[in-house]
């Protein structure tokens, strides 16, 4: 067998402050995770209950979608109050309560902020569209273009579809200035050369660090600063998705804003710490986002919109993991979130050559019918690649469970922005945020108290049965037990350990972690593993010494 190439250092070490180098973190879609009070949606109540869960499952924190006050014009993503909690969720003692909880249960809290933008229902919009002149001074308002200002101030589109500008008028009816809205029109951006935009939020973010909050999850982490006079944007080669060289996205001036909440954060003890949801052209830029006195991680998107091939998949890891050594920071990996097609689904059809744009791509999705026999397979695969790879890993609610997209949501149902301002030719995000099974054969499987009698918010698939919780608990080869036994043997015997590439055959990757290698096979054949002890597959088949296709092993290798 061939010698590993020159290795990566583990950027591991024994400080507890740095526990986000090397995190496992799960991300709770609270509307989807556990509805405790029998209204068919997610709450603080239903997350404490299931702690328990969490902490067998053997992540190490906890990152929360908002669960701020919101009309949920998308989904919490349209702030009215930073420092209260959603009435449909619970209230501020619980979320107290819940921090205290997880805590106990060795569980760390991250939160999301979202500073890019608020709720128009938020009281400083609320202010502004009444005409207070310092009100508008905290958003981006512009006169249009045109001899009566008829046209928006720029061609900038918004991420949901159609124009990223809405023009107001004043108590008289008469039309006057647009604001920028680069999602829904109900999420105003903010304007963030204002000091009152700038002080408010180092004042949430100490808010939240008092009750003992961890971390934030930063959406829109590229946005919040914009090119100076707002230019066109011009034509893009990949629709609104297109972060190179527009002027709305990943601006230097960000970093500066970065720079002040990273002195917030060591303010701390323990500091807290910040990840980045960066969509940036490459992984160059996206490491500027984490130099000494930036922020701590930001997520490495690359595989979420790469095949599963094996050749993609080491060349997207190198290119991450090399970017960020510059910087000393650890890469941060996730396979599904809340934004993307599952990764069940994705792996389940024809995989392309190239990377694919997270949402434009749904449109082909929609029309081919996925292998979930296939995708399941290969997203066990990817599983112990990521969990193996050196940094930290964010695994998203249900993928533990195998869960699908779910694909055939009624439109009536659906309640994404994302669908309607596209014009109903996207399907939007709801496929992948369906409440999770725990027990039973038919909806809610438990999502819900059983004598609830509120559907679910979004309606479950009929043959979930055997996905649930309570169907894979005591099965080690289920991917529950996956998940689990994963995680264990990450904690036990892939940490702190170094890096390097080994040579294998054509259409697999393999990497040493320590005395552990780990092999992935994406091609159609099978192909011989290292002498060793297999240590866990991603499959039960197989004969001794070999991997079948669209599997993964973990190997302890013979020490000479």
């Amino acid at each position: 067998m061939a010698q590993p190439t020159p290795a990566h250092t583990s950027l591991h070490d024994q400080d507890p402050d740095a526990w986000w180098r090397t995190a496992a973190v799960y991300q709770v879609y609270i509307r989807s995770f556990a509805d405790g009070d029998g209204d068919g949606i997610g709450d603080i109540a239903g997350l404490r209950a299931r702690l328990p869960y969490l902490a067998e499952l053997g992540v190490d924190a906890l990152w929360i979608n908002p669960w701020y006050p919101s009309p949920q014009a998308d989904a919490g993503y349209d702030v009215a109050d930073y420092r209260g909690i959603e009435p449909t969720y619970g209230t501020l003692a619980e979320a107290e309560a819940l921090i205290d909880e997880a805590h106990a249960a060795n569980l760390r809290v991250i939160l999301d902020i979202v500073p890019n933008h608020t709720s128009s229902a938020h009281r400083w919009f609320q202010t502004a569209l009444a005409g207070d002149q310092a009100a508008r001074a905290r958003y981006i308002f512009r006169p249009g273009r045109g001899e009566r200002g008829e046209f928006p101030p720029n061609d900038w589109h918004s991420q949901f579809g159609g124009p990223a500008w809405t023009r107001v008028s004043d108590s008289y009816g008469t039309p006057g200035e647009w604001y920028l809205h680069l999602f829904a029109p109900d999420q105003p951006d903010l304007n963030w050369e204002n000091g009152e935009v700038r002080d408010e939020f180092e004042d949430v973010l100490r808010f939240w660090f008092d009750r003992g909050v961890d971390g934030f999850r930063i959406d829109v982490a590229h946005g919040l600063s914009k090119t100076p006079g707002l230019p066109d944007a011009g034509l893009r080669d990949r629709g609104a998705l297109d972060t190179a060289a527009h002027p709305a996205w990943d601006h230097d001036d960000v970093h500066e804003i970065y720079r002040s909440w990273r002195k917030i954060a060591d303010s701390y003890a323990p500091p807290r710490i910040f990840v980045a949801e960066s969509w940036v052209p490459t992984s160059e830029r996206l490491a500027r986002y984490l130099r000494p006195d930036e922020l701590h991680l930001a997520f490495q998107f690359d595989f979420l919109q790469a095949p599963f091939r094996a050749d993609h998949l080491r060349a997207i890891a190198d290119e991450a993991m090399n970017a960020v050594a510059d910087v000393s920071a650890p890469s941060t990996w996730v396979l599904s979130n809340h934004d993307v097609v599952r990764h069940v689904t994705r792996y389940a059809r024809t995989q392309p050559d190239h990377l694919v744009d997270r949402v434009w791509e749904q449109q082909r999705w929609a029309t081919e019918t996925p292998d979930l026999e296939l995708g399941v397979r290969r997203a066990r695969a990817a599983l112990m690649m990521v969990l193996a790879l050196p940094g930290s890993a964010y695994l998203y609610q249900g993928e533990e469970l195998g869960l699908p997209e779910v694909e055939h949501i009624p439109s009536d149902r659906r309640q994404d922005p994302v669908f309607e301002q596209s014009g109903r030719a996207l399907p939007g995000r709801d496929g992948c945020r369906v409440p999770l099974p725990w027990v039973g054969s038919a909806p809610s499987y438990g999502f819900s108290a059983a004598d609830a009698a509120a559907e679910p918010w979004l309606p479950q698939p009929g043959d979930w049965g055997p996905l649930t919780v309570a169907a894979q608990d005591q099965d080690p080869a289920s991917t529950l037990g996956l998940y689990r036994e994963c995680l264990r043997l990450r904690r036990q015997v892939l940490l702190s350990k170094p890096f390097a590439w080994v040579d294998s055959p054509k259409e697999t990757l393999a990497f040493r972690r320590g005395d552990v290698e780990c092999w992935l096979n994406s091609g159609a054949e099978v192909v011989r593993l290292p002498a060793g002890n297999v240590l866990l597959r991603s499959t039960p088949e197989g004969e001794d010494g070999v991997l079948p296709p669209n599997s993964a092993a973990w190997v302890m290798t013979v020490v000479p």
